[in-house]
């Protein structure tokens, strides 16, 4: 039976969405102009990888205090943010520099080699990142300010010994994910956080962060169907569940917007972004994360049969209906063995963390860890 919240519970819910969703705006100033906006990158000791989008924003042009309507006003100009197109952004990590130009969206990429070492201490780098003088074309901006960001940029320890990609919709979250106002309501109003990912997800995360030694400090790196719009909202989610926080980096800008009303759908994205891990991290093997719901199991087959050796576990979380799905999966299973990895198709995270464990992937602790989670929420 669902219990509803109280008036007063959803008051400070809304009072807690509104300056969430206000909080973008707001860090980025009261003057209206361009605005760098970044998500997290990751990378290793001889590259890193970073995104990132340029906006122009509207100014707020009244002074409000701290407030629902101040909120309200920082949303509106939120919400009126426009990609600069031909935008370029100089990105600047320890030693190394580059410049990017954004696409038509505003969007940015930079793949930066790194040739001085960075410091061995610090697993999160930073980088700077600059707004430079327009060039000659499309509607970039004037350059009539300094605009500057920066960005948090993973890299893991030298003595890493594995990396884990992880799907994210309906792998680490109920379906629902892609609606922003469903996810809102879960985080600040229902205070739903606490089943909205599945039972014993943030344990067997944390567990394969942390490794069979403890202090593994693995990359984790999460990818979803959903659009760049709810990256904000995904990155709280997991600080609410304490899920490990890598990049939440690999969303597609497939919503309807002004400047792009039909929606986009990047074909064999996910293919495509856990081959450039691949490369990143040539040393480690992976451990791939999915459900049966989609095409999963089918992706990342593909990727054991292309990347022989690469993939060294498969799991699958169990959200379909149907023997033939079954029977299907089962057949990958057979076929990605013949190449010494394995695909396990899990009821749960706990059946997941069984197995990492008895495979040496995480720690008793950590499995002990799931299994008091699922327990406790029923799973």
């Amino acid at each position: 039976m669902m219990i509803l919240p109280s008036p007063r519970a959803v008051y400070r819910g809304l009072r807690k969405m509104l300056r969430f969703l206000a909080r973008p705006a707001r860090r980025a100033g009261s003057r209206g102009g361009p605005v760098i906006q970044t998500y997290r990158g990751y990378g290793s000791r001889d590259e890193v990888f970073l995104m990132g989008r340029v906006f122009r924003q509207p100014g707020l042009g009244l002074k409000l205090g701290e407030g629902p309507l101040d909120d309200l006003v920082n949303i509106a100009r939120r919400t009126a943010r426009w990609g600069i197109r031909d935008a370029r952004v100089a990105v600047t990590v320890g030693d190394a520099r580059a410049s990017v130009t954004t696409d038509r969206d505003g969007y940015f990429s930079v793949q930066l080699p790194i040739e001085e070492p960075l410091p061995d201490g610090a697993f999160w780098q930073q980088a700077r990142l600059e707004l430079l003088p327009a060039s000659d074309k499309g509607d970039a901006p004037s350059g009539e300010r300094s605009v500057a960001a920066t960005a948090e940029i993973y890299i893991p320890p030298r003595e890493v010994d594995l990396a884990v990609v992880s799907d994210i919709d309906d792998t680490v979250i109920y379906t629902g994910v892609a609606s922003k106002l469903t996810m809102m309501y879960q985080l600040f109003i229902a205070k739903a956080r606490h089943r909205t990912a599945f039972p014993g997800v943030s344990a067997f995360y944390r567990a394969l962060f942390h490794g069979e030694s403890g202090e593994r400090r693995r990359p984790m790196l999460y990818v979803s169907r959903g659009p760049w719009s709810i990256y904000d909202v995904l990155v709280e989610f997991f600080r609410l569940n304490h899920i490990p926080h890598g990049p939440v980096l690999f969303l597609r800008e497939w919503g309807v917007t002004l400047q792009r009303p039909l929606p986009i759908r990047a074909k064999d994205h996910k293919a495509m972004l856990i081959e450039r891990m691949l490369s990143l991290y040539q040393q480690l093997p992976f451990v791939l994360i999915g459900d049966s719901g989609q095409h999963d199991p089918e992706v990342y087959a593909d990727l054991v049969a292309r990347y022989p050796g690469r993939i060294h576990t498969i799991y699958i979380r169990h959200v379909h209906q149907g023997e033939d799905r079954d029977q299907a999966i089962q057949a990958l299973a057979d076929r990605v063995a013949q190449s010494g990895c394995q695909m396990i198709l899990a009821k749960d995270s706990l059946e997941m963390a069984q197995h990492a464990f008895q495979n040496g992937l995480i720690a008793r602790r950590g499995l002990e860890e799931v299994r008091a989670d699922c327990r406790r929420r029923g799973s």
